[in-house]
């Protein structure tokens, strides 16, 4: 028995969950659902799989409350480059972590259980090369540190602060921080995996916790135990935070009613906003990856837009969005659980606006957004969301911005407006320690368009399952008892839920095909009337002091939609409905009251009651589809129901108590239909439904000691000439009705619940095989036609993760050498498909991971991180050495929209190697056409790119190495690669212009740094000439001089107002740093007497002020002369170098001292040349050595033309394939420049190992099948 993970459908994720899910950079959706992980792709919004934790055998079912993608690329530096993981690490509600492999797809390894709390969240951390560590927060506030072995190595304990959230720095991979509710923030740097290897820092922001004041109190009252998780405790008290991905130590966080901008190096809070009491609370914060937007999620599914003004950490509100259509949504609306944003799309923007023409793609439709047409202003952008809400609905948002090119600065002198809401903000700026400002924040922002657009939805389970309902074959048959040739089975299968609705999944696309709101309360039952109507029926309590009950039964037409009420009373009936019982043929319907009589129902157009039957019945089953007559063959090898055979009827009523017309002796014929069912006083009885007749089958009884029991009759299952009982005790009987013949044993557990016989075929050996479901979650399966059914069955077959609610057999196969599959509604609500092969005698299960039947999806899926390890690196080496995009072409795609499609399509029996858009520069050029051999049944099905990426692609195929390479890398997920690619050219012509221009005149270097020293600072717009250099986190690979002083330039407005003594020393050692020293100068000197730093300020005063003017040297040696110098700081010897022109010494303490950056910043404004180059590569070093960062430290190696460094660095990592496309990079940039021609040696060692890496990569693609989703 085996349930593969691509034939589970999750239940809807709930607050339970903590808003669990993650959006990987190469664009895969992990979120959880109960005890589920399931794992979407965002672009066509598919299901792929969904892997359930299973349960401890001490505990309930676990919910998952937090998970986080590990952050491995494709390939794996050490141990084998083939055996990549889709990692992900999974934290459940009981306080385990698991590390959940979707290759397998399972757990791959349990994490050491350290507390008994719940896992509130977790994050993976760069602890050393290639060896990530996880953080994960349990309880309500202590933080776990994890090797990647799973052993528990730190532990913190922030008691009594409640944290809520982690994050890893985007900047540092090493640095990681979490925040309280409170406003506490802990700052952990890690260097190893030891406990000496750990750094943490605590931080206070201010904030307004007076509404947790009182939730804390009233948790107090309620429960005082600290296991359980903050947010589980204080649900609707949410505190959020996330690291700015353009501006290094800025963190945004947001607390219930306030949005906060704090800067970690001056440990100072820049900006905050409190929300107006109108407005809903904050839930989470988002920063834009590309530009400087903040995305704010409400409480009430509302998304603000948040843009950063020019000069200053100042966010201002330019858009309200609704993220929960009001149309065709039921009441009450439901909750939006979590909100994320596509890394991948934005990398892909970023691509695209680098590599792209404005003039010559402006008048494509998709990039006319982007540009003006006339010049290379970037007007535009977009951002995709994906947003879940508690319905079961994934929603794929597109947010279009678009400015005006002639506006795009809001002057100083423009006149405020108010927003649409005609609201304003109480906005706080601090400018010192006890004064704050209020400002009216609402600017419209000069943009002509900002809309934001539903372009996809993904609709799973809506509610927790209740009820399943599966159809049988004969309802598709002519005749009501389906003939001798039993049609087809519908592949659907409906299911009623909590919330009254009725999804309707179809089984081959494991999909939810429709969702009808049926009822508005819980469905309790649910059956097919044919194949295409469904009747079900909800109950209801009326107020306890007029007692009864209100029945609620529906038709829903699945065709129409439409769901229509029947059997409708005007007042309360005295008992519930109990069950709904259809016949095989759908034209009868049983309904079973508590205690009542059994109404009998012809489901015609408008049903009509035919009889009320007044036996107290505790089981009632219909007839199963007879065994077809071309083999017909007993169970116990008696004479079928055919022989025309009468036997009195002993401990039933008398037929003609029932008998509406005159009954004629015979058996059923093939407009009749017949039921079983038990009373309670243990007797058995089979009556016949004709037309409008209902008359007792008079059935040849066994021996009276069938009837001797003392268990309750509580299941049953009938299938001519078979009825199966089973009781509260465990038993399970069997009894022939034309034979008379029975047996029965005992299942040694007590309550059987259900009973099913499975689907037969014509060519099926055994007839007698059942599943029985217990009270107890579990189910065994029996073959009852064998000597010793209990012997050989097979006993309480586990299905992980779940135990089962419902269950029912799912006819799909035509012949016994099919498998059998199991429709299994399980107790954490979701639903899936169980495959159980076995032999004819149930001697043993095989465990078969092929799904029943192939899926079907109306998209291919077109995700290359899904495909084997092997063939996603093949496909990888032929992106990166230039396919033709017409190789895209096939017929499963539309490809007469396609831009670069061509009238012949790409055939396989030519030679594949003209495929490539050139001759392979490098390596066997035999490989590429094994490997394009290996992709084409992957290019046949086209799931290898989409229509729009393979339109991109088409664009950058023929601009060069780099722009391959960098999308690339963008498309399986390696975001810091894909940047590393996208600077490498102007890395390289920055070192090649270095070298042509070194006629540079000693007057120009003067008259440059004099006008450094005297200005004020410019005038940068974050918007415009920042963007202009680095768009979003592309400015982690700054490396130029102006690129660095812009960059620090831009920061300084943002500290002017604060106050304090540590944020003047660090203004002083920013202005210092972008060589403003008449501002430092003047900064120092107002420094007060009575303040401990005014002696060394005042010294480096008088020192700075040489550097300048002699006016300046006296007006400072004037005010020093009233004092005297006491102690001094740290950093005050970098001022005083930098005072007397030492810049290279005050660079070298700043890097002894750890401040790598602001080295860099004053190398890049007072250095050139080799001291610059000195600078930078120390700095390289420590990013490749400390911070493990092997693309940022290659890219500096670069800009200071070390490529033999940069290249030993690849080789070092033992990645022979980067190795070898850098070479071919540098030969399209440098070729007069650097040594790279065929007898270098470092081109011959990288070229062989790059040949053995293909001729392994070649048996592996050879041996692994291929693999489709």
């Amino acid at each position: 028995m085996s349930s593969s993970s691509n034939s589970i459908l999750p239940g809807p994720p709930s607050r339970s969950n903590l808003s669990a899910a993650d959006l990987s950079t190469s664009g895969l959706l992990a979120f959880a659902s109960g005890p589920c992980v399931s794992l979407v792709d965002s672009q066509s919004l598919q299901l792929i799989s969904t892997v359930s934790l299973p349960s401890p055998l001490s505990s309930a079912s676990p919910t998952v409350t937090s998970l986080r993608w590990a952050p491995l690329p494709l390939r794996r530096q050490r141990g084998d480059p083939f055996s990549s993981q889709l990692l992900i690490a999974v934290g459940d509600n009981l306080g385990r972590i698991a590390l959940v492999d979707f290759r397998v797809p399972s757990v791959r390894l349990w994490l050491e259980q350290d507390s008994d709390g719940g896992v509130q969240d977790l994050c993976w951390v760069l602890a050393l090369p290639e060896s990530y560590i996880i953080a994960a927060i349990s309880g309500s506030s202590s933080l776990t540190l994890y090797t990647d072995s799973g052993h528990v190595f730190w532990k913190h304990d922030s008691s009594p602060e409640f944290i809520s959230c982690i994050r890893c720095d985007p900047f540092d991979s090493t640095h990681f921080c979490l925040l309280g509710l409170k406003g506490f923030l802990l700052s952990v740097k890690l260097f190893g995996i030891t406990e000496n290897d750990v750094t943490s820092k605590e931080f206070h922001i201010q904030t307004d916790s007076t509404d947790l004041q009182k939730l804390e109190r009233e948790a107090l009252v309620s429960s005082s135990s600290s296991s359980h998780s903050s947010t589980a405790v204080f649900p609707f008290y949410s505190a959020k935070f996330s690291f700015s991905p353009h501006w290094k130590h800025i963190i945004f966080l947001t607390f219930p009613r306030e949005l906060v901008v704090f800067d970690l190096q001056y440990d100072a809070t820049l900006y905050v906003v409190a929300l107006p009491r109108e407005y809903a609370k904050f839930v989470d914060v988002l920063p834009d990856p590309n530009q400087e937007f903040l995305y704010c999620l409400h409480f009430d599914c509302r998304l603000s837009i948040w843009r950063r003004q020019e000069g200053e950490q100042v966010h201002v509100l330019c858009g309200i969005e609704e993220l929960i259509p009001a149309i065709g949504i039921s009441a009450p609306l439901p909750s939006l659980l979590s909100l994320l944003i596509s890394q991948l799309d934005s990398t892909l923007q970023n691509i695209r606006k680098i590599h792209s023409d404005p003039v010559l793609d402006a008048s494509m439709v998709d990039d006319s957004f982007y540009f003006s047409g006339d010049d290379d202003a970037f007007l535009g952008f977009k951002t995709h969301f994906i947003s879940i809400s508690d319905d079961g609905k994934l929603w794929s948002w597109i947010l279009s911005v678009k400015r005006d090119k002639d506006s795009s600065n809001l002057q100083s002198n423009d006149k405020p407006l108010k927003s649409s809401t005609d609201t304003s903000f109480e906005v706080y700026v601090a400018k010192s320690e006890n004064i704050s400002t209020f400002i009216d924040c609402f600017y419209l922002q000069k943009i002509s368009l900002m809309q934001i657009s539903l372009v996809g939805q993904l609709q799973l389970l809506s509610s927790t399952v209740t009820i399943l309902a599966v159809p049988t074959p004969s309802m598709t048959a002519t005749l009501a008892r389906g003939g001798n040739s039993p049609a087809v089975v519908v592949p659907l299968v409906a299911l009623g839920t909590e919330a009254g609705t009725i999804d309707v999944v179809d089984v081959s696309a494991n999909a939810v095909a429709a969702s009808f709101s049926a009822h508005t309360s819980r469905i309790r039952g649910l059956n097919w009337l044919g194949n295409s109507r469904l009747v079900s029926f909800s109950c209801s309590r009326v107020s306890t002091r007029t007692g009864g009950f209100i029945n609620r039964l529906a038709i829903t037409c699945l065709r129409s939609g439409v769901s229509k009420g029947f059997r409708v009373l005007q007042k309360p009936e005295r008992a519930p409905i109990r069950a709904l019982k259809v016949s095989s043929s759908g034209r009868y319907l049983l309904i079973l009251f508590r205690g009542d009589p059994v109404e009998v129902w012809a489901m015609t157009k408008s049903p009509v009651m035919i009889r009320s039957l007044t036996l107290p019945f505790t089981v009632l089953e219909w007839t199963l589809p007879t065994i077809p007559n071309s083999a017909e063959k007993s169970l116990s090898k008696q004479p079928s129901i055919s022989s025309n055979q009468e036997t009195i009827v002993s401990g039933t009523p008398k037929a003609s108590d029932f008998i509406v017309g005159t009954a004629d002796g015979q058996l059923q014929d093939d407009t009749s239909e017949s039921f079983a069912f038990a009373l309670v006083n243990g007797a058995l009885g089979v009556f016949e439904v004709y037309g409008r007749r209902i008359r007792d089958f008079r059935p040849k009884w066994p021996e009276a000691s069938f009837n001797t029991f003392d268990g309750l009759i509580t299941a049953m299952a009938y299938r001519v000439p078979h009825v199966v009982t089973g009781d509260k005790l465990g038993n399970i009987r069997w009894w022939d009705v034309t034979s008379g013949n029975s047996s029965s044993f005992n299942t040694c557990k007590e309550g059987i619940k259900k009973i099913k016989f499975s689907p037969i075929y014509h060519d099926s050996i055994s007839r007698g095989r059942i599943f029985v479901l217990f009270f107890d979650n579990t189910f065994s399966f029996y073959d009852i036609d064998s000597p010793d059914p209990l012997a050989i069955s097979l006993i309480r077959p586990q299905i992980p993760g779940s135990l089962i609610l419902e269950l029912d057999w799912l006819a799909l196969g035509t012949s016994r050498f099919d498998s059998l599959v199991l429709c299994v509604v399980g107790t954490d609500g979701s639903f899936r498909l169980v495959e159980v092969r076995v032999n004819e005698k149930m001697i043993t299960q095989k465990s078969h991971t092929k799904p029943p039947k192939e899926k079907y999806r109306p998209v291919p899926l077109c995700t290359p991180m899904l495909l084997p390890v092997s063939h996603a690196l093949a496909f990888r080496m032929i992106l990166q050495l230039g396919v033709n995009p017409s190789w895209f072409n096939t017929s499963s795609q539309c490809i007469g929209k396609r831009s670069h499609s061509i009238p012949e399509r790409t055939s396989s029996s030519k030679d594949l190697s003209s495929s490539m858009i050139d001759f392979p520069p490098i390596g066997d050029p035999a490989v590429i056409e094994i490997l394009l051999k290996v992709l084409e049944p992957y290019r046949l099905e086209g799931c290898l790119l989409d229509d729009e990426k393979a339109k991109l692609y088409s664009r950058l195929v023929n601009k060069g190495y780099t722009a391959r390479f960098a999308f690339t890398a963008a498309i399986f997920g390696e975001t810091s690669e894909a940047f590393f690619w996208l600077k490498l050219p102007c890395a390289m012509n920055y070192e090649a212009n270095k070298i042509k221009s070194k006629i540079s005149t000693k007057h120009f270097e003067e008259a440059t740094m004099l006008n450094k020293i005297t200005s004020k600072g410019p005038s940068v717009s974050g918007f415009e000439k920042i963007g202009s250099l680095g768009e979003g986190q592309l400015k982690l690979m700054a490396f130029e001089q102006n690129e660095l002083w812009l960059y620090a330039s831009e920061r300084i407005p943002w500290h002017e107002n604060l106050g304090g003594e540590e944020a003047i020393q660090n203004r002083v050692h920013e202005l210092v740093s972008v060589g403003n020293l008449e501002g430092a100068v003047s900064l120092l000197l107002s420094t007060s007497p009575d303040s401990s730093y005014f002696y060394p300020n005042a010294l480096r005063a008088v020192a700075l002020s040489t550097s300048v003017s002699k006016s300046l040297v006296e007006l400072a040696v004037k005010v020093v002369a009233a004092n005297m110098v006491r102690p001094d700081r740290s950093l005050s010897g970098t001022h005083l170098l930098c005072s007397v022109g030492r810049y290279q010494e005050a660079c070298s303490q700043l890097q002894d001292a750890g401040c790598w950056t602001d080295s860099a910043t004053l190398a890049a404004t007072h250095l050139n040349g080799s001291d610059y180059a000195r600078v930078l590569q120390r700095w390289a070093t420590h990013v490749m050595q400390t911070e493990h960062d092997i693309w940022r430290g290659v890219m500096l190696y670069i800009a200071i033309g070390a490529f033999e460094q940069a290249l030993a660095a690849f080789r070092k990592a033992e990645q022979p394939e980067t190795a070898a496309i850098f070479i071919l990079a540098c030969q399209e940039t440098l070729a007069n420049s650097w040594s790279i021609d065929d007898d270098n040696a470092d081109v011959i060692a990288v070229t062989k190992c790059y040949e053995l890496y293909q001729e392994k990569l070649v048996h592996i693609c050879m041996d692994s099948p291929t693999f489709l989703h």
